[in-house]
């Protein structure tokens, strides 16, 4: 009766009903623009643009879902525009002066890759998910994931995400899309394929520490003595074998312990040093870095550093460009 009421209110023009009915999924629904889209500003875009298409759209829900189920239905369509646009970040040149890097190992395909907030994701691993779900919601928030579903045809994308990581049946996923049921199960059979490919075997890989646990606190803490005093050789000795490093939207890759040593060598040379601010991003450890300069000089953000890790060691590491620092409450520059 409450919805009822306020649905009503809100199609006689009550802005107030409006958001007191679409607030409660407004958090969930940007985390799941953000699943499609791999940027964070893009998926603030396409929630803005799916509230305002809810309210001028409101007259015709037939109340045959719920209004959540509705409002998905509007924000999925609304990010497959922007996936069929075209109109994503595009790669940029290496901006490091004075570092020359080594040759990359190979070029990443997602360049316009953002991280998700920490704070921003309180409550949203809560949602309830329908019974078709497959996957942990803390583990469809990871980069590794959300990097693997940005390589996904657009529809395939949309419904291995409504599928596997929020459990509506097939049939709801049909009507959301306009679609049919076969239509749909042989998309979530082609994504499906698409992600295990793409996403590394986790059979021989031991699972990361609880998050803020004794285990994963000694392992930052030591990366962040290595970092921070520009160490390569403590930094290599924390990492995997297989341990790669990112940094969107520069499309560089390196991969493997020789590759990443050469890399942090070019990086720490000439006695640089880096200050690290700890936040947290995609429910991984994550920091502001932000090198040292000469004595009464400013120093400007170098950018966002994100953890993957994996039983004791560190598996990967993705460096975010500056634009991102404030998005995580973090200054672009601190005076030295």
């Amino acid at each position: 009766m409450v919805t009822t009421d306020l649905i009503t209110r809100a199609r006689a023009g009550d802005g107030g009903a409006f958001r007191e009915l679409t607030e409660p999924h407004r958090r969930e629904l940007q985390v799941h623009c953000y699943r499609m889209l791999g940027s964070f500003q893009d998926a603030e875009d396409a929630l803005q643009d799916t509230l305002l298409s809810a309210w001028q759209g409101l007259g015709g829900f037939q109340e045959r879902a719920s209004v959540r189920t509705w409002l998905y239905r509007i924000a999925t369509n609304r990010c497959l525009n922007v996936l069929r646009s075209a109109s994503r970040r595009r790669a940029r040149e290496w901006d490091v002066p004075g570092v020359e890097p080594p040759e990359p190992t190979r070029l990443g395909e997602v360049v316009w890759l953002e991280p998700y907030p920490e704070a921003l994701l309180e409550g949203t691993t809560e949602v309830p998910l329908g019974p078709e779900a497959r996957y942990e919601q803390s583990e469809s928030i990871s980069l590794a994931f959300v990097t693997a579903l940005q390589v996904l045809p657009a529809r395939q994308l949309a419904v291995l995400i409504l599928r596997d990581v929020l459990g509506y049946h097939a049939d709801e996923v049909a009507e959301m899309l306009d679609s049919t049921v076969h239509s749909v199960n042989s998309a979530l059979k082609r994504a499906r394929v698409g992600l295990q490919h793409r996403l590394a075997p986790t059979g021989g890989q031991e699972p990361p520490p609880a998050p803020d646990s004794p285990a994963e606190q000694a392992l930052v803490a030591k990366f962040v003595r290595a970092y921070e005093s520009g160490d390569v050789d403590a930094l290599v000795a924390l990492l995997t074998a297989d341990v790669s490093v990112s940094m969107p939207p520069i499309p560089f890759e390196y991969q493997g312990l020789d590759a990443v040593a050469r890399f942090y060598a070019g990086l720490f040379g000439h006695g640089r040093t880096y200050d690290l601010v700890p936040t947290q991003a995609n429910g991984q450890p994550a920091f502001g870095a932000y090198p040292h300069a000469p004595a009464g000089g400013t120093r400007s953000g170098a950018g966002l550093v994100v953890l993957t890790l994996t039983g004791d060691r560190i598996s990967a590491l993705t460096r975010f460009d500056t634009d991102v620092l404030p998005s995580f409450g973090l200054p672009l520059s601190l005076p030295e």
